[in-house]
Parts: structure tokens; C-alpha cells; sequence
């Protein structure tokens, strides 16, 4: 996530130098695009669109070659969204960050039975690192770029950013440039030719910070919720049934909250304590059954989004039997899509 904050960044702060580098062409009539497209965001590395005086420059960045969906058809569902809202030509590129033998990293096209679609890829690590370090918009994407000597290369980053005369420019190309720097080298590498507290004044930094300290208030509300529910369960159980055994308040307490609000319903029909190792048993042959299902998932379509991934784990035993099935018959991710909204609209 760091990496693409940063690349963010810079193509958002540094349009007119990512417009000359990708279209060739000098333009200071450009805007950022910051509204989002008609229907759902598609999910992405980090996606910057720059609207010149006649197209539109769609930037995504990748870390990693697998995706969900697959990077073409992202471009391709992408390219289409820009055309129906803004009307322009676009000219799309994906900028691989990490080197890698992955075959998506040669692809330029999208293919199907009725569809051709094809945009343009720059794989970093094959770029010659001269125009990087000539332009401090581009100067952190350096760190990434084709040499013989990384340690050299890291070198003349950290020098050309000592350069910048302007304090606040400088901190925040040394804080992407450490950050990206990060894709290739070691921390201790990186430390010796960076110093860290101008890193730690840039805007990149602040704004990495900031999220962390959201996403760790956010964790620690959920961890709350989870622990009262526990609570409030096991004295519910205990009302119930009688004494419960240490092992299995211990199994309560470690469920997750979905379970736990599951395990609320289900304890209104409790009789025994018996009911209560039945649930956990049958919890137990779901999770299994996710678990299998997830993999099979996998092998037949590829990597598959973390809130699919969710939408599955939530799926009774049943659903999940089903889904054992149908998936027999799925080609694409958008097949599971397809069936998960439809047991949505069924319950």
C-alpha cells in the first residue's frame, strides 16, 4: 500500500512530467482527474487518470502481475468507462514496478472470442535511468530503473534528491524515493544513503502514518466489539445450559465477529451443551469446506479478491455445497460474482 501512496504522489503532484515522459509531448494543460468512474471502482495497485487538451492518460501502477480481475481486462473495462464519460481518446499504460519473468509483464492486449483491446506496458526495471534522474517528479521511479550497479544507482538518487533547493520538494521526493527504494533494496541499505528524518517531514510519510493510525483505531473498535460479544455469549450460554467448560469459552472467545453474531442466533435453540459442540463441530466442517472451495477457486480462475474471499467464508454449509458444484462450470471470476449476487438476492 505504501508503494502506491507514493506513486500516487508523484503522478498526481508531477502530471506535466509524466505526460512528457509516457506521450511525448509538452502540455501544461492538464488535470488531474479525481472523480470516480460510473458504476463500482475496480480494485488496483494505485491508478492516476491525467486529462491533456485532447485524451485522457490512464497511469496504473503494479506491484505484482496477478490481479483480480486480470490487468487486461481491467484496461479494457477501464478504457471503456473513460470513453462513455469523458469522450476522449485514451491512451492507457501500466507501469510495472518489480522485476519479474511473469508472463503478464509482455502482455498488451486483451483478447477474447469478439474483443481485441490493447494498451501499453513499461516494465521499470528495463528503463535506462537517465531521464529519471534528470527529473525530480520521475527522480524516486529511479531507484527501480536498468543498471549494472544497484548500490551506484541508489547513490545518485539519494545525491541528485540532496539537490533540490526547495526544502519541502526535497522531503517529499526523498520519502517516494525511499519508499520505492524499498521494491529493490535492503532497509539498512537504503538508511545509509537516506536520512530518515527528512523522510519522516515529507507529505507521503504523514499521509502513510495517518492511515496507519485510522486502520489501527478501526482494528482496535473491531477488537472491542469482538471481545464484548464473546462476553455477552459465554453469559448467555452459561444462563442456558449451566456451567460451560473453560475449553470452550476459550474456543468462543477466539471466534471471529461474524461468528460470534452466528453463534448468537444459534444459541436461542440451545438445549444442552451437546447443541453447543454440535455448532462447533459444524462450523468446523464449513470452514473446511470454504477452505477446499477457496482452492479449487484459485487453480480454476486465479487469484481471487479479498472481499469475494469474504463473501464465500459467509456462505452457509449448504451454499457452500452448492458452490462446490456450480464452480464446476465457472471460466472466469466474473461467474462467481454472477452466483454470489444471485444466493444474495435469493436469501
Amino acid at each position: 500500500m505504501n508503494y502506491d501512496n507514493a506513486c500516487k504522489y508523484l503522478a498526481e503532484q508531477y502530471p506535466a512530467e509524466f505526460v512528457s515522459w509516457l506521450l511525448s509531448v509538452q502540455s501544461q494543460d492538464i488535470r488531474v482527474l479525481k472523480t470516480e468512474l460510473t458504476l463500482e471502482p475496480i480494485r488496483a495497485d494505485a491508478v492516476t487518470f491525467l486529462q491533456t487538451a485532447n485524451q485522457i492518460l490512464h497511469i496504473e501502477f503494479q506491484t505484482l502481475p496477478t490481479s483480480n480481475p486480470s490487468i487486461p481486462f481491467r484496461m479494457l473495462d477501464y478504457s471503456v468507462r473513460l470513453k462513455r464519460q469523458y469522450r476522449r481518446d485514451v491512451e492507457q499504460v501500466v507501469i510495472f514496478l518489480q522485476a519479474t519473468n511473469d508472463e503478464i509483464v509482455f502482455t498488451e492486449e486483451y483478447q477474447d472470442r469478439t474483443t481485441s483491446h490493447r494498451y501499453r506496458v513499461v516494465r521499470l526495471w528495463e528503463q535506462d535511468s537517465a531521464p529519471f534522474l534528470a527529473n525530480p517528479g520521475l527522480l524516486p521511479l529511479a531507484t527501480l530503473t536498468q543498471t549494472d550497479s544497484p548500490q551506484a544507482l541508489l547513490a545518485q538518487v539519494a545525491e541528485q534528491v540532496d539537490r533540490i533547493s526547495e526544502r519541502e520538494q526535497r522531503q517529499n521526493i526523498a520519502g517516494c524515493a525511499e519508499i520505492l527504494a524499498g521494491l529493490r533494496f535492503e532497509k539498512d541499505l537504503i538508511r545509509q544513503f537516506f536520512r530518515e528524518e527528512i523522510m519522516r517531514e515529507s507529505v507521503i510519510y504523514q499521509d502513510i502514518l495517518q492511515q496507519g493510525l485510522q486502520q489501527g483505531r478501526q482494528e482496535g473498535r473491531r477488537e472491542g466489539k469482538q471481545e464484548g460479544e464473546a462476553d455477552l455469549i459465554t453469559r448467555q450460554l452459561t444462563r442456558r445450559l449451566g456451567e460451560v467448560d473453560s475449553l470452550l469459552i476459550e474456543r468462543i472467545r477466539e471466534l471471529s465477529l461474524d461468528c460470534l453474531e452466528e453463534l448468537g442466533v444459534a444459541l436461542l435453540d440451545f438445549s444442552s451443551v451437546a447443541d453447543l459442540m454440535a455448532w462447533f463441530v459444524q462450523q468446523e466442517r464449513r470452514e473446511g469446506e470454504a477452505t477446499l472451495i477457496l482452492r479449487q477457486l484459485t487453480q480454476r480462475l486465479g487469484e481471487i479478491d479479498s472481499s469475494l474471499i469474504e463473501q464465500i467464508r459467509r456462505l452457509s454449509t449448504e451454499q457452500l455445497e452448492t458452490l462446490g458444484i456450480a464452480l464446476l462450470d465457472f471460466s472466469e471470476v466474473a461467474d462467481l460474482v454472477a452466483w454470489l449476487e444471485q444466493q444474495a438476492v435469493s436469501d
